[in-house]
């Protein structure tokens, strides 16, 4: 895999040069970009496309002046639908949490995560795969309320345990022995029948479900 391209959103200097300079320790990572807030974000991430020059991932923070994280999230996702979002925040409230995944972020992680999670964090979210901190996993799969009383078969709580361990469609066919659109249909078809409206809520389902476990 080529390098993958970051752009950092904090309105504290201090964590935006802390993360840059981790990142930069990374072989396989490349800070190209910041923003002090989500509407300095929401006009840089914008004219990058116009460029062509898009980060593969954007860690945001949550709380900003001017315009939040989820607001920027939002504004974001509705002009670039296929931009990977991962939310870096102090907050694992359900309802933060909620609102940031609802806008379409794709991770969600906590500042006093161990270095090592941001980046693994980031390298899941460009192959688009769940990544969510354990503590926010048990938070949300707990709040939960879909799913009762649904029977999945054998070979849809297997790719669903896939699904939760973060592994994308075409690992999911490596690993089942069946084709990538097999394994895609699987996951659509899980979703749907929980009644559920994302991959992350699946995973969460699977966590609150103990079909796999969180550390």
């Amino acid at each position: 895999m080529n390098e993958t391209t970051v752009f950092i959103v904090d309105d504290h200097a201090l964590v935006r040069h802390g993360l840059r300079a981790f990142l930069n320790t990374q072989k396989d990572v490349v800070v190209i970009g910041e923003a002090e807030n989500g509407k300095q974000a929401v006009a840089e991430l914008r004219a990058r496309a116009t460029m062509q020059t898009l980060p593969d991932v954007v860690l945001m923070d949550l709380m900003m002046p001017d315009l939040d994280g989820v607001g920027a999230i939002t504004a974001l996702r509705k002009d670039l639908p296929d931009l990977k979002i991962v939310v870096l925040s102090s907050f694992s409230e359900t309802e933060r949490v909620h609102a940031a995944l609802q806008a379409g972020a794709t991770g969600y992680l906590l500042k006093n995560s161990d270095p090592s999670e941001i980046s693994a964090a980031i390298r899941s979210a460009r192959q688009d795969q769940v990544h969510l901190d354990p503590a926010v996993a048990r938070v949300l799969a707990h709040s939960m309320r879909v799913g009762h009383g649904v029977v999945l078969s054998a070979r849809e709580r297997e790719v669903l345990v896939l699904v939760a361990r973060g592994s994308s469609n075409q690992e999911i066919a490596d690993t089942l022995f069946i084709s990538e659109r097999t394994a895609r249909t699987h996951v659509s078809h899980i979703i749907s029948k929980l009644g559920l409206a994302s991959r992350i809520q699946a995973a969460l389902w699977a966590i609150r479900e103990g079909l796999v476990q969180v550390s």
